[in-house]
């Protein structure tokens, strides 16, 4: 039973199944460029996309919108360091703000950056400031028998440095949860090796924090010596190991817009601090709004207290659940256990007949819209272009925004696209139209079915 009632109600509708047709159509094939209103479960993302409580729409009110020295600012900062541990904080727009003025800071050209493993706008922004993002999951991550498979292989680690000069490795990445891996947690057992290991190579030491709160639920349900303690306990010892954060509030902040980056106040990191600061005054705002409006600092100081409220966080995990329990039941192949902020299907599986060069992922996420205007985003070889990424469909759910009569409609889909499937009615799909970016293909590339390109000329 959900732990919250609603109070403010937003009307979708289902658009009928021609008008699905053309809208995908016209959106070539990418559900990026879809309108929202024709959309009637959206899985596309868990960010930004969640339902505020009244004491965040509250606290808006009393939003402070001075452009230096808001008070706003100041509580939001007190929440960061009651419920993260961290003092001197940098406010941003979003998280891929925070990432530009971080990143822009740490890494330069010639740079090796490791990490658990990149997501697309933090592979973007290493590789933007000439450094190169390296995936180091276990290998076995998603075997389906690891408690913890968003963990990182520090031996990758250090393989790399070993390779490349740990001089060159100016910092060591960890998120929580692993977003890209299926949304797997990390233990803190991991966090610590990961500190270790920073620690041998003098890197920085960086968390990528966004679903800090959810990570926090999995390591008290899954790890030994953890079980007594309160997510909010948790979530403080899980990030006290880290030198610097970097949040998306649009996650486990609880809010629609935000972000920022952390730093630990020791007189080390002073000088990535001074850096930073100045970075976030050319690129995001002043140092105490940071491209958010004073309302915005507010409700997500509400927001990440929020996050770590023991009926929230539990119920917020177990709804992911209980999609990807729905999804088992009917055969469709999804990663298991479930994460803690989306379900991950396994499109190679789910569409064995099309081949990895035609983007089985994206062919089931234009499924899944056709049959039931059910958004989705693909997070395989079309998202991820040159690297060895399982073919996954990604289906984030909003926070304390939908209820198990969504859920069922989007199990209904899969049923339905399966049908199509065992008629051989799905098709793969080839690209007509690219960015030059390629860590950023999937926000803006355009597609067509590969049954309907035209057969090249015998001259």
């Amino acid at each position: 039973m959900r732990a919250y009632k609603s109070k403010v109600v937003s009307p979708i509708r289902l658009p009928d199944r021609d008008e699905r047709e053309d809208q995908l159509e016209q959106a070539g094939y990418n559900v990026f460029n879809l309108d929202s209103d024709a959309v009637f479960v959206d899985l596309l993302t868990d960010s930004g996309t969640g339902t505020m409580s009244e004491s965040q729409w509250a606290a808006m009110m009393s939003g402070d919108e001075a452009y230096a020295g808001s008070e706003s600012f100041e509580r939001l900062e007190e929440s960061v360091a009651d419920v993260m541990g961290f003092e001197r904080i940098l406010p941003a727009h979003q998280g891929r703000g925070a990432e530009n003025v971080l990143y822009g800071s740490l890494v330069e050209d010639g740079d090796y950056v490791p990490n658990n493993t990149h997501f697309d706008t933090t592979r973007a922004h290493i590789t933007n400031n000439g450094a190169e993002p390296v995936d180091c999951p276990h290998e076995d991550a998603l075997a389906g028998d690891r408690e913890f498979a968003g963990d990182i292989d520090v031996e990758q680690v250090r393989e790399l440095a070993d390779e490349v000069g740990a001089e060159n490795v100016p910092a060591v990445l960890l998120t929580l949860t692993n977003n890209s891996l299926a949304g797997q947690p990390v233990s803190v057992e991991n966090v610590r090796a990961a500190r270790e290991v920073a620690d041998e190579l003098d890197a920085t030491f960086v968390i990528d924090a966004c679903r800090f709160a959810e990570n926090a639920y999995f390591v008290r349900e899954r790890e030994d010596g953890f079980s007594d303690q309160s997510v909010a306990e948790v979530a403080r010892e899980q990030l006290s190991y880290a030198d610097a954060l970097v949040m998306s509030g649009k996650k486990d902040g609880l809010v629609n817009v935000g972000g920022f980056v952390a730093l630990r106040d020791d007189p080390e990191l002073d000088n990535l601090h001074a850096k930073a600061r100045e970075r976030a005054i050319l690129y995001e705002g002043f140092t105490t709004y940071g491209g958010m409006a004073g309302r915005d600092l507010e409700a997500m100081a509400v927001g990440l207290r929020e996050a770590v409220e023991e009926s929230y966080i539990a119920d917020r995990v177990g709804q992911v659940q209980r999609l990807g329990d729905m999804l088992a039941e009917r055969d469709v192949p999804v990663q298991r256990p479930t994460g803690g902020h989306a379900v991950y299907v396994n499109a190679a599986e789910f569409l064995p007949e099309i081949p990895a060069s035609q983007f089985p992922g994206q062919a089931l996420v234009c499924e899944l819209y056709r049959e039931g205007a059910v958004r989705g985003v693909e997070l395989g070889s079309f998202a991820f272009p040159d690297t060895d990424r399982p073919e996954l469909v990604r289906l984030s759910l909003p926070r304390r925004t939908y209820g198990t009569d969504h859920l069922e409609h989007v199990a209904e889909t899969f049923e339905r696209v399966a049908e199509r499937r065992d008629h051989g009615d799905v098709s793969g799909l080839e690209i007509t139209e690219e960015p030059e970016m390629a860590e950023l293909r999937h926000f803006s590339a355009e597609l067509r079915p590969v049954e309907t390109a035209e057969t090249p000329s015998a001259d």
